[in-house]
């Protein structure tokens, strides 16, 4: 329904969604017109009633930008002054979680190479548990309970709802963001003063390969 809908209308041969959030709506266009090609970047194909599924016409194309929170987590903790770090997540699902998880074990080789104790808040590398919020206002009260505690580097795994931790940081004046996705210092104008690195996913890369192919015959579900 909605855009996948107007796209097959048109005559395209591949449709790709770019996020979660349209999984629904192109899980539907694709099971309403299996002689189309579609994609979904960083999410499963579901059914009628939400639940993954896999489709002959649907090609999940995954992004895996856990290594890169791994040497985002390296990083923040050779540039910590309070020796404290955070990280949160947005939408509580695995790819989430492997970031935040990829972010504490960069902190904890750190650790293991320098010999220091910096610490993470908002996640447990032996649990597997961590902070979660699911809107911007949550994010930023999170961020600056953190910051309370000491956290003079934050890493948001929220998407947009993120920038929150953003405008936690920039209002303290001594803490400095990890962004996600994409190149936060050049998204994000009003701070990118606080910006220390970014966590990108090459979105862009991960659509071309799609794009590539299936024009030369590689297409897979």
């Amino acid at each position: 329904e909605g855009a996948p809908a107007s796209l097959v209308a048109s005559g395209c041969t591949l449709i790709v969604g770019a996020d979660s959030t349209m999984a629904a709506s192109v899980s539907e266009a694709a099971r309403s017109n299996p002689k189309v090609r579609f994609a979904l970047v960083g999410a499963s194909f579901v059914d009628s009633k939400g639940g993954a599924t896999s489709l002959k016409n649907g090609s999940i194309v995954d992004v895996d930008a856990s290594q890169a929170a791994y040497l985002a987590g390296y990083a923040s903790a050779g540039m910590t002054t309070t020796g404290t770090l955070a990280v949160i997540g947005g939408t509580a699902d695995n790819v989430t979680s492997s970031q935040m998880d990829a972010f504490a074990q960069g902190v904890d080789s750190y650790n293991l190479a320098n010999g220091t104790s910096i610490s993470v808040l908002g996640w447990n590398n032996v649990t597997n548990q961590g902070t979660f919020a699911d809107s911007a206002e949550q994010v930023q009260s999170l961020a600056a309970d953190f910051i309370s505690q000491g956290a003079d580097i934050i890493m948001p795994v929220a998407g947009p709802v993120g920038l929150g931790a953003a405008a936690a940081a920039k209002s303290n004046g001594n803490t400095l963001i990890v962004g996600v996705d994409t190149d936060w210092y050049e998204a994000n104008p009003d701070y990118s003063s606080i910006v220390l690195t970014s966590v990108m996913k090459e979105i862009g890369a991960s659509v071309e390969q799609a794009i590539q192919d299936s024009v030369n015959g590689k297409f897979s579900s």
